[in-house]
């Protein structure tokens, strides 16, 4: 009980303590690499649009030339019946 007692007393005592002083660049620093990274995502987001568009494209490409909907022709004649 003791133990945790003190344990306690040192988490309060580190909460009520004021915040360590933030060096002024820091904040420079940080808008810098957060603007960064909101341009690569936003570039990155462009990238994928386009290879979805892509995609799409070739694939409507293909469908238009090799017809998967319709039935192949048969390859073997039906039997001569009737003669």
């Amino acid at each position: 009980m003791n133990q945790s007692s003190r344990k306690e007393a040192a988490v309060r005592q580190l909460l009520e303590a004021s915040p360590p002083p933030v060096p002024q660049e820091l904040y420079a620093d940080a808008v810098r690499r957060g603007g960064r990274l909101l341009r690569r995502r936003a570039a990155m987001r462009r990238v994928m649009w386009l290879l979805l568009l892509a995609a799409a494209v070739a694939f409507v490409v293909w469908a238009s030339m090799a017809r998967p909907w319709v039935e192949p022709p048969s390859e073997t004649t039906p039997p001569l019946t009737g003669w």
